[in-house]
């Protein structure tokens, strides 16, 4: 019943990216048209870079918590679970994690704990890289978004983790639930930070790759499409009812890259940063799912040893 369950899950999942991509496909087929192989081949390497650093925050997260996850089992739970997110609503990665996590030992209150953190930290690095970035290389096209900016101290103090595991005691009392085992700890959020600024600066990578043949080229543009990812994913998130931001981040993706590039190859560019994306996303869950079931042990080597850490 499980196995029906998860494969019921992955095929939704790739019909909303499928449809993601087909629901744009005039618009995506000319701007892939201008790229050249290298530079798709290199925008999507980068993405699976970015998308590494993504689950390395989770991971880190979760091990702060108290689940120290090998990289394996780590990367199915998270990959595959993120899948969820091309499906309408914004639960459906959490819950794909929480079940996972489960079978490899990882409570559910804190598989739910290492999600619901993993976001405010890629929003509120996402928020420092972008105006780093968008500062450094065109000053004046940070001025529309100073309002997001002002956020980030806001998140400073939320990364706190007295404030943090405050929060989450709290959230779990409401919901009739134990406390957490472990409190998350100042070098735990730390690391989780590190990973995703290593995420922030692949991401731009990936959409530099793109600009480049489409637009400007140099130093320059390479800072800027830094900072103009990470402003248009967090734009994105806070539209936690769209799948995966659909939409709301080419937007403000397009509505960013505008003193760099004209309008046409600015929606070019966006659209093909979000196909490239949705394959590194299928790349990842891909291979996670083959190197897990690689690792998998076997007979008498399996259960509770094969996972260190593993809470009962």
């Amino acid at each position: 019943m499980k196995r029906l369950i998860r494969v019921a899950f992955l095929l939704v999942a790739l019909g909303f990216g499928a449809w993601a991509v087909a629901s744009q496909w005039d618009a995506v087929r000319s701007g892939f048209a201008r790229l050249s192989w290298p530079s798709l081949v290199l925008s999507l390497l980068v993405v699976v870079a970015a998308l590494g650093g993504g689950m390395m925050t989770w991971r880190s997260l979760l091990a702060d918590l108290g689940s120290p996850l090998p990289p394996r089992p780590a990367a199915k739970v998270f990959f595959v679970g993120q899948l969820g997110k091309y499906i309408p609503g914004s639960l459906w990665p959490v819950l794909a994690q929480m079940e996972m996590g489960r079978e490899l030992g990882v409570p559910r209150p804190r598989s739910a704990a290492a999600f619901f953190l993993t976001m405010p930290v890629q929003l509120g690095s996402g928020l420092l890289v972008s105006a780093v970035t968008l500062l450094a290389a065109r000053p004046g096209a940070a001025a529309p978004y100073a309002w997001m900016f002002l956020l980030i101290p806001v998140l400073a103090v939320a990364f706190e983790p007295r404030v943090v595991n405050a929060v989450i005691g709290f959230g779990l009392r409401r919901l009739g639930r134990e406390p957490l085992e472990r409190p998350l700890t100042r070098r735990g959020m730390l690391t989780a930070l590190g990973w995703a600024l290593l995420g922030w600066a692949a991401y731009g990578l990936h959409l530099a790759a793109i600009v480049n043949q489409l637009g400007p080229s140099g130093a320059s543009a390479v800072v800027f499409s830094v900072g103009a990812f990470a402003l248009s994913w967090c734009l994105g998130i806070m539209t936690f009812v769209v799948p995966a931001g659909a939409g709301v981040r080419e937007v403000a993706m397009v509505a960013v890259l505008a003193p760099l590039m004209d309008r046409g190859s600015a929606i070019a560019a966006a659209l093909c940063s979000r196909v490239v994306i949705i394959l590194g996303d299928l790349v990842c869950a891909g291979a996670a799912g083959l190197a897990a079931r690689r690792g998998t042990p076997t007979g008498d080597d399996a259960g509770n040893d094969a996972i260190p850490g593993k809470a009962v």
